[in-house]
């Protein structure tokens, strides 16, 4: 798959989301044998799946960053306050 970047305005996450989303829209279309516009409900369907990698992807970050902070002696035993 080729990503055209316009004007650098894409973060990963954009490219992550599109290269996925497009990766099930040609599975789907293999399973329909379909090669053409697919239809309404299947365009609903990765739509939805749009937003919940937008989500996916939001938590794993979120847990990275939280992972990456450093914890200092006298936190330890706090919790994460």
């Amino acid at each position: 798959m080729k990503i055209v970047v316009v004007g650098g305005t894409e973060t990963y996450r954009e490219i992550a989301i599109e290269q996925m989303l497009a990766t099930v829209e040609e599975a789907m279309s293999q399973v329909i044998d379909w090669w053409g516009d697919l239809p309404a409900p299947m365009k609903e369907a990765i739509e939805q799946f749009r937003g919940q990698l937008g989500t996916a992807i939001d938590s794993v970050e979120f847990v990275r960053r939280a992972l990456d902070r450093r914890v200092y002696e006298a936190d330890v035993g706090r919790g994460l306050a």
